[in-house]
């Protein structure tokens, strides 16, 4: 059956299907329709309005460790708080989704106007050397579907999954039938607390025990955990490519500003990263190949750009779309003078 769903609401009920567990979050706009339908849901998932977003990030940690599915979710300033956490994720190997709907910012910026400027952020917000594995979909449909598998990712890669929006496509309702979606779930594996020999700091430890001064320890450990992430990734190598035999320029977008330039597939060829980071390296240099310009259209001041670029290694133009506005026209004129 269709239904008329908000892009938020679709999150959450992906979060629902994935086997969610456990839900905190602290409000925020753009968010906080997540965090409204999952409250509905208390009784059938634990749920916690939390006192802040650090204190959020740290019960969905804990929740998962405990054997539960878990999600949180916030805009950019509370995503800037809840990065030490992600960083004990990443380093405790823990498995749990984090969704950002961005807004412009810095700081509490733009609260109501969405932004693609948390990118950076989520690929490499918390300190350290790491591998973050980040979706970002384009539709309601999406919102579902990716919501899925990122808590899929999740489970396999044992690591907090960023999903993506914005503020466009959080609040964008659209008729839609979910239950035609087909996707898989992977079950939880990992012990929960109180079983087997595992400490619970985000100290470098081998064997439950401790290990913060070794080096060749470090670098094992490292190579491992970055192995283990870009396996996984390779299985979440999700793009949608539409292919013009007759264009010169390539163009890249995602999210909500990827459906803006979407009529623009007739003049030039459009690629659409669904999982941003890792970068989907092999893809988008093949694709890249035949096509003498590269533009990366985003909502932010070159972000993606930069990393294009860094894969590429040719020349990338950047055209960013600032303030929390994206017009057709706009875009389609700046096109023109590039």
């Amino acid at each position: 059956m269709k239904q008329l769903i908000m892009g938020n609401e679709a999150v959450a009920r992906g979060a629902l299907r994935a086997g969610l567990g456990f839900f905190a979050a602290y409000p925020i706009t753009p968010a906080s329709e997540i965090m409204h339908y999952l409250a509905e849901k208390e009784g059938e998932i634990e749920f916690v309005h939390a006192e802040d977003e650090i204190a959020s990030i740290h019960m969905a940690i804990g929740a998962s460790l405990a054997g539960l599915k878990a999600m949180t979710s916030t805009s950019g300033p509370g995503m800037s708080l809840k990065q030490e956490g992600i960083g004990l994720a990443q380093m405790m190997e823990v498995p749990l989704v984090v969704v950002d709907v961005q807004r412009v910012g810095p700081s509490t910026g733009m609260p109501t106007l969405p932004s693609q400027g948390d990118v950076l952020q989520a690929k490499h917000g918390s300190h350290g050397d790491y591998l973050a594995l980040v979706f970002y979909p384009a539709s309601v449909e999406e919102c579902y579907r990716y919501t899925i598998e990122a808590f899929n990712a999740a489970e396999e890669s044992r690591s907090p999954v960023i999903l993506l929006l914005d503020g466009f496509l959080a609040h964008l309702s659209e008729t839609v039938d979910l239950r035609r979606i087909r996707f898989s779930l992977k079950k939880r594996s990992l012990a929960p607390l109180g079983t087997g020999n595992r400490h619970f700091t985000g100290l470098l430890s081998k064997e439950g025990i401790p290990n913060t001064d070794d080096s060749q320890y470090y670098r094992q450990w490292y190579a491992r955990v970055k192995n283990k992430m870009l396996s996984v990734a390779d299985k979440y190598a999700f793009y949608e490519y539409w292919k013009n035999p007759q264009a010169t320029t390539l163009l890249i977008a995602f999210g909500i500003t990827a459906r803006v330039i979407r009529p623009l597939k007739d003049r030039y060829a459009i690629f659409r990263p669904i999982r941003l980071f890792p970068v989907l390296a092999g893809p988008l240099k093949e694709i890249a190949a035949p096509y003498q310009r590269v533009v990366v259209v985003e909502m932010s001041d070159g972000q993606y750009a930069g990393e294009v670029q860094r894969v590429l290694q040719r020349e990338v133009i950047s055209l960013p779309v600032l303030g929390g506005e994206i017009h057709l026209q706009e875009i389609k004129e700046a096109l023109n003078a590039i």
